[in-house]
């Protein structure tokens, strides 16, 4: 894990809950998260805000108010390791992960522990994430492709469709809680994901470990969607696709892995079919500013990086088998029932 320089804010170790909130840009939007984890009703627990900026933003622009503590980072560190340098300065029995541009409801620290409390067999769950200020959900959960892409369950539907408390495959890190027993078991996130997919691996490795997840629709988070690295841009077009190359070498059973390509060729020829149509997020890309013709270059990069990273990928996957609880068969049904279409993936 890497190390950051702490602003000291007196370390509480009783506390029932660690906020971590990663930032990079620590602007008007990370004070309004602030801002609204001060109206929680639940009141023990602490907030770590992780200065991923290199230069002192948090201090500098006044974000850091009240006993919230900051850990500042030499350099932008990535969403895991940040959320895991957070987590080795803390001693709560929980961890929630939440995003700068996020907005908790008064109760949504509340019900995610009531939710935890009462399944011990639960070492995630996962919030109601509305799309800020529409009617319709970022995430309720998270689904898995075959090829190892993920994607927010309900993402863009009416929250009132997902009014149940019931158990999904893994939650987003946008708005999430842990529980710090689990994280010490399969060793928190992995900082080679750097950003994006880090929490479907993470979620994916505690599955396999025998954990569960519960979705709790009464913990509601308002987020103002991409905000740090845009809908679709360049950056978060090669961070996906190497990322979910990652997920699926370390997470998916082999017999899973033979038909991977065949997914992945079914999904890039939607995403085609989908950007010629204006939808989608190769369409998006291309409304920022890019050719999505560029996109096929992403994908050779990330496939050349997955050919690099193999022998750490190779060690990880068989750590992951060897501590497993759960059979392949019984893993590969898991995903099955929490799974998304390649073409679902293209248009979202």
């Amino acid at each position: 894990m890497n190390g950051g320089t702490e602003v000291p804010r007196g370390l509480n170790p009783a506390l029932l809950v660690t906020v971590v909130v990663p930032t990079l840009a620590a602007d008007a939007r990370l004070q309004e998260c602030v801002t609204a984890l001060e109206r929680q009703t639940l009141h023990d627990f602490e907030v770590i805000i992780v200065d991923n900026s290199g230069s002192g933003a948090v201090r500098r622009n006044g974000a850091a108010r009240g006993a919230v503590r900051v850990i500042e980072e030499p350099r932008n560190v990535g969403f895991g390791a940040a959320i895991n340098d957070a987590f080795r300065q803390s001693h709560s029995r929980y961890l929630a992960t939440l995003n700068d541009d996020a907005a908790p409801d008064p109760g949504w620290l509340a019900a995610l522990v009531a939710a935890l409390e009462a399944r011990p067999d639960a070492g995630m769950c996962a919030s109601q994430v509305r799309l800020y200020g529409e009617d319709a959900l970022d995430s309720a959960g998270m689904l898995v492709c075959g090829d190892g892409s993920s994607k927010q369950r309900g993402h863009g539907r009416p929250p009132k469709f997902f009014p149940v408390a019931e158990e999904v495959l893994l939650p987003s890190g946008s708005a999430a809680l842990y529980r710090r027993a689990m994280l010490e078991q399969i060793g928190g996130f992995d900082e080679d994901f750097f950003l994006y997919c880090e929490d479907t691996d993470l979620g994916l490795r505690a599955r396999w470990a025998g954990w569960r997840c519960l979705y709790t629709p009464e913990a509601v988070v308002e987020h103002h969607y991409s905000h740090s690295a845009g809908r679709a841009s360049r950056l978060k077009a090669y961070y996906v696709e190497r990322n979910r190359l990652f997920v699926l070498a370390k997470n998916f059973p082999a017999r899973m892995l033979a038909g991977a390509p065949l997914v992945s060729l079914a999904r890039y020829a939607w995403h085609l079919r989908f950007m010629l149509r204006g939808r989608g997020a190769a369409a998006r890309f291309r409304l920022e500013g890019d050719s999505a013709w560029r996109m096929p270059f992403y994908v050779l990069r990330a496939h050349g990086a997955l050919l690099r990273s193999a022998p750490a990928l190779w060690r990880k996957r068989r750590e992951i088998r060897r501590t497993a609880r759960l059979t392949p068969h019984i893993y590969r049904r898991l995903l099955r029932s929490h799974s998304i279409s390649a073409r679902r993936v293209a248009e979202l």
